[in-house]
């Protein structure tokens, strides 16, 4: 089987002005974190796939655990558009292992 890794890019602006509004926001950032999404930017998370179909299941759970209001964006790209990332100011953060490589301990 052949895999094609995908990015999910999701990309919110949710209100933050009543407590209800803090609590989905919250909810909503805990959720993406919990399914192993990794912060790039403040409201911006990504989450690596192994192929197109498990990138579309992924969106899908997204939509059903939306918050009320706001706005949410998804954006799927490959793995090689991922990687042509270009930092104009500042460096990539390497804190969290973040690759498809596998690792086998014996």
């Amino acid at each position: 089987m052949s895999y094609r890794y995908m990015r999910i890019i999701v990309m919110f602006d949710l209100p933050v002005v009543t407590v209800s509004d803090r609590r989905a926001y919250t909810q909503f950032r805990k959720y993406l974190i919990k399914n192993g999404f990794l912060m790039l930017q403040e409201s911006v998370y990504c989450k690596l796939a192994q192929n197109s179909t498990a990138a579309d299941l992924i969106i899908n759970n997204i939509r059903k655990n939306k918050p009320p209001s706001g706005l949410v964006q998804t954006l799927k790209i490959t793995e090689k558009q991922f990687s042509r990332m270009e930092y104009i100011v500042g460096e990539s953060k390497s804190e969290v292992l973040d690759t498809d490589e596998r690792i086998v301990f014996l």
